[in-house]
């Protein structure tokens, strides 16, 4: 569903993408691993369009992602920010819906809430929570949140950036198992990035490791304690000794 070939984005003097290459297979589950700052972040806003690559190429179902209707090319795919991102000056449903009040995805008010609704139940979320605002929420709800406005229009591609961040423990699992039962229920592809091994556990089909611009090791999940690579070796047990040098 999603190939990157040889990507390669600079900004200025930082070198962020030196030639990265992965595919997604359509309706898995890929999971990006990686420090900060090694580019994951780009990597998502270059399939999405919103950086545009220095060189290499990035297809979506076999198409150049860079040609063709924008509007029609976005409306395939849904996003998790990572610190929520919601509209503080939006109700809940009204998040949730964004998509569906305007542009080529628009419905009828009435109709957009019920649809709100009803991903917000699908998130373990009670309908009066509809018409409450952000800042009244805790983190874990506004994650929901956050999540039921990802799914609201049916994406085939759902991004998730650092899905679990600055969540406890308890909710960090509940979030991680809701991802995983709704990709599964949409038959969607996904990419998430995260540094949370945990979540990479829970969410992933296939894992790739990134590192210094380029994917230094990708298979399937359950290979990934017997890689044989150090990077991700060092990267999943948490080293300070290794390939990857800790920034003191």
């Amino acid at each position: 569903m999603i190939r990157l070939e040889n990507v390669h984005k600079s900004f200025g003097n930082n070198h962020v993408l030196r030639g990265l290459t992965l595919e997604v297979p359509k309706g898995t589950s890929m999971v990006i691993i990686g420090g900060s700052g090694t580019g994951k972040s780009v990597a998502l806003k270059c399939v999405l369009g919103l950086v545009t690559p220095d060189s290499g190429q990035i297809l979506v179902d076999g198409k150049d992602a860079t040609k063709g209707d924008r509007d029609a090319f976005l409306a395939r795919f849904g996003m998790l920010f990572q610190g929520g991102a919601l509209f503080d000056s939006m109700s809940v449903w009204q998040n949730v819906a964004f998509r569906l009040l305007r542009g080529s995805l628009k419905r009828p008010a009435a109709e957009a809430r019920e649809i709100a609704i009803e991903k917000l139940r699908r998130v373990g979320l009670k309908p009066e929570v509809a018409d409450l605002f952000p800042a009244e929420l805790s983190g874990g709800m506004q994650k929901r949140v956050g999540l039921a406005r990802a799914i609201a229009a049916e994406p085939e591609i759902i991004f998730f950036d650092e899905p679990t961040t600055g969540l406890d423990p308890i909710m960090s699992g509940v979030i991680n198992e809701l991802i995983r039962e709704i990709v599964v229920e949409m038959g969607a592809t996904a990419m998430t990035i995260t540094h949370d091994m945990t979540s990479v556990r829970a969410i992933a089909d296939n894992v790739a490791m990134l590192h210094d611009g380029v994917i230094k090791w990708t298979g399937p999940v359950a290979e990934m304690d017997h890689s044989g690579d150090p990077y991700l070796d060092q990267f999943i047990h948490g080293r300070a000794e290794g390939p990857i040098e800790a920034v003191r």
